[in-house]
């Protein structure tokens, strides 16, 4: 994924169908370290086809940074996008694979909004996502050192720029695989690591803030 097409939740205004979303946050690949593969069935009916997939598009809770909020994907543009990466989608998988996609953006959101309670941010109308980038192959420093001890790899990272109140601050995103229930299980989870970057003295004070509120007034 690079830096241009990770711009997902975006609002691609009315495109058409063949226009590829955007990737993000989850990885899109058809290989068995996806977590889709463990949830996407490998075989489909040749009945379902891709002209049948849905145009309509979702709005998200993430307001841009000049008006309104950013827009999803439909069902067609998700599988366009993969289709033209060579991921052998299957248009029967849009309708389960484009809610999760949607979902966990609005986690990663929310786990964000944790972040910038009582920051500020609701002086000038709340914060607001500027844009962000996908670096699937850039591991953070607290990835490095989590895998270092033995945890699995995330299996994927986006750095979100948000605008409070003028100042811009930089999170970084690291996705990981949650406890699927087996193999055999259906239900797939995804354990997302939210935190501000240490790009400033503001990003400092806010994880300090955060681990001593976590390990030294919580009961």
């Amino acid at each position: 994924m690079s830096s241009s097409e990770a711009k997902c939740p975006v609002d691609h205004g009315n495109p058409p169908a063949t226009e590829p979303a955007s990737a993000c946050p989850v990885d899109h690949s058809s290989g068995s370290s996806s977590p889709w593969s463990r949830f996407v069935p490998s075989q489909r009916p040749a009945s379902h086809s891709a002209s049948s997939l849905s145009t309509e598009r979702d709005i998200s809770s993430i307001p841009k940074a000049a008006d309104g909020n950013w827009v999803y994907p439909s069902e067609a543009q998700f599988f366009n996008a993969m289709a033209r990466k060579n991921h052998n989608p299957q248009a029967a998988d849009m309708k389960t694979i484009v809610p999760i996609h949607n979902a966990v953006n609005e986690r990663a959101w929310a786990e964000l909004m944790k972040w910038e309670a009582g920051m500020g941010g609701e002086k000038c109308g709340g914060v607001k996502l500027v844009n962000f980038k996908g670096r699937p192959n850039d591991c953070s420093p607290k990835a490095r050192w989590k895998t270092a001890l033995g945890y699995s790899a995330p299996f994927d990272r986006h750095d979100w720029i948000v605008d409070r109140c003028g100042v811009k601050m930089r999170y970084i995103i690291d996705f990981y695989t949650g406890h699927s229930g087996g193999p055999e299980s259906n239900n797939l989870s995804f354990y997302l690591d939210v935190r501000p970057a240490l790009d400033n003295f503001e990003g400092f004070k806010m994880r300090f803030t955060r681990f001593w509120s976590d390990f030294f007034t919580k009961p």
